[in-house]
């Protein structure tokens, strides 16, 4: 198929354009975003109205459950060429310091990492990026053989926000700044402030905050003395016990898990880790917000994907028995069963 733009922005170019992902269209696609650019818009705009708008599309339609995995990777795969396409048009000359660019260990959501350092690069800076899951001793090695004035750290999922804690801590040893950004850091940034860090929401926003070493340096004070508690590392300890512990709760209680394949099982064992990794995080930065938060967006896929909601009522249940003694752990959970009760209710009620 091809596709040409219909108008001179990409809102014009939208529909086109996503359906050139649907299609597995590489070329087409290309074609679109560089109509774009031939007509005069400039390259941060395709990046940011364009290829960003589509591929968060693309997620929300994974969730819903109508593009398998398969059709998820092949549109990622597609918009990652378009950016390639997009950043060898514009062709831009560095005129300002280093930024190394790179996504938390165990983060293997790397295109809106990308995009933001196409954006950086847009504004004359040199950047580096180095990709998915960066280790953090990697990076602090590959920090102390290059200079660079600030480092850019992506996470998308808030689960790895402890881990995100490590690498920025890792930085400032090095003695470089540090900006985080991504939906794992919360909507308005609020873990990012519990963690100390300079936080950015946007790529504009990340280039103006780079761009000001004074208010890049001028981090807020991180919020972390709840960890005395202690409750975070035992969680962290007890991890695949309760995973083991609650698949065994969920054959007893529940007679179809015994009937699971392989896939549905493997599956099944995934999301009791997410919840107790989602869990932990929650206790990293004392916010039960994002564990709930967590809950309902589980809920929704599982739903879409024909399991009931109940399914993590009983995971939730047995991990609050498990974990009574960890006072903001149980109440973490008990918050969780609240959101699930409410969407068990609205699901009823439909």
């Amino acid at each position: 198929m091809s596709a040409t733009t219909t108008g001179a922005g990409p809102a014009q170019a939208f529909p086109g354009y996503l359906e050139c992902l649907a299609e597995a269209d590489e070329q087409a696609a290309v074609a679109v975003a560089r109509g774009l650019l031939e007509a005069g818009v400039p390259a941060e705009r395709v990046l940011l109205d364009l290829v960003a708008p589509a591929q968060a599309e693309v997620g929300e339609r994974w969730a819903r459950n109508e593009w398998s995995v398969a059709q998820e990777h092949a549109a990622t795969h597609i918009s990652e060429r378009v950016v390639a396409a997009v950043a060898a048009y514009a062709d831009p000359r560095p005129t300002r310091g280093r930024i190394v660019m790179a996504c938390m260990d165990g983060e293997w959501h790397a295109l809106p990492a990308r995009l933001v350092a196409e954006v950086l690069r847009l504004r004359g800076w040199q950047v580096v990026f180095l990709g998915a899951s960066v280790p953090a001793a990697h990076l602090v090695s590959y920090l102390h053989r290059y200079d660079a004035d600030a480092v850019a750290l992506a996470c998308a999922l808030p689960m790895r926000l402890p881990h995100a804690h490590r690498m920025i801590e890792a930085c400032r040893r090095s003695d470089v700044p540090v900006v985080v950004g991504g939906r794992g850091f919360g909507a308005d940034g609020r873990w990012a402030r519990a963690l100390g860090v300079s936080w950015a929401p946007d790529a504009p926003a990340a280039a103006d905050l780079v761009a000001d070493d004074r208010a890049l340096r001028a981090a807020p004070v991180a919020r972390l003395d709840h960890l005395a508690d202690d409750e975070y590392a035992s969680l962290v300890k007890r991890r695949g016990e309760l995973i083991d512990s609650a698949l065994a709760d969920l054959r007893e209680r529940v007679p179809a898990v015994a009937d699971y394949t392989p896939a549905q099982l493997d599956s099944t064992v995934g999301d009791l880790g997410y919840i107790v990794d989602f869990l932990a995080a929650a206790l990293y930065v004392d916010d039960q917000t994002l564990f709930a938060e967590f809950v309902e967006w589980l809920v929704e896929i599982l739903v879409s994907r024909g399991v009931p909601a109940g399914a993590v009522g009983l995971t939730l249940d047995h991990y609050g028995h498990e974990l009574r003694d960890f006072p903001r752990a149980a109440g973490f959970l008990e918050r969780g069963r609240a959101v699930v009760g409410g969407l068990s209710a609205a699901t009823a009620g439909r």
